[in-house]
C-alpha cells in the first residue's frame, strides 16, 4: 500500500507542479553509497558495504539517486533518520557528502529505469567538497 501511495504522489507531482526550491539539473552521475553507521562483523571489525548507482538528476541541496536495490546488507536504504554517505563521480573527481532519504519510489515494469529512485537531501559535505561541487551545478544552469 505504501508502495502505491507513492507512486500516487510522484505521478501528481507531475501534473500539480513541484515545490522545490532548488533547481534541478538532469545529469546521469555515478556514485557509490553506505550507511552512515557501518555494521560490525562478528571478530569486531568494521566491514563497510557499498551500493553503486548513478544521478537522475542533482541541485545544490539534493540528489535523485537511481539504485538498483532498496536494501544494503538486510538494510532499508530509506527510514527515520537514515543517513546515506554518498561518494559522487564529478567529472573533476569524487567528492564525499551525507545526504537523508526523503523519499523513494519502485519504478514500474516498462520505465526506462530500473530499480528505485531515492531523492535524497544533503545534510553535510567537507568545505572543498561542498565548492566544487556547486561550481559544478553551477555550471549545468548556465549550459
Amino acid at each position: 500500500m505504501a508502495e502505491f501511495t507513492r507512486t500516487i504522489l510522484a505521478r501528481l507531482r507531475q501534473f500539480v507542479g513541484d515545490r522545490r526550491h532548488s533547481k534541478r539539473q538532469c545529469v546521469r552521475l555515478s556514485f557509490s553509497l553506505s550507511l552512515a553507521a557501518a555494521s560490525q562483523s562478528l571478530n569486531g571489525t568494521r566491514r563497510i558495504r557499498t551500493l553503486d548507482g548513478h544521478t537522475s538528476d542533482i541541485s545544490d541541496n539534493g540528489l535523485a539517486l537511481i539504485v538498483p536495490q532498496i536494501t544494503l546488507a538486510e538494510h532499508h536504504l530509506v527510514g527515520e533518520n537514515r543517513s546515506l554517505n554518498v561518494k559522487l563521480q564529478l567529472p573533476t573527481g569524487p567528492i564525499d557528502l551525507v545526504g537523508m532519504p526523503v523519499r523513494y519510489e519502485r519504478f514500474e515494469e516498462g520505465e526506462a529505469e530500473t530499480g528505485y529512485l531515492i531523492a535524497v537531501k544533503i545534510v553535510s559535505m567537507p568545505d572543498a567538497d561542498r565548492e566544487r561541487f556547486s561550481q559544478y551545478v553551477a555550471s549545468l544552469q548556465q549550459a
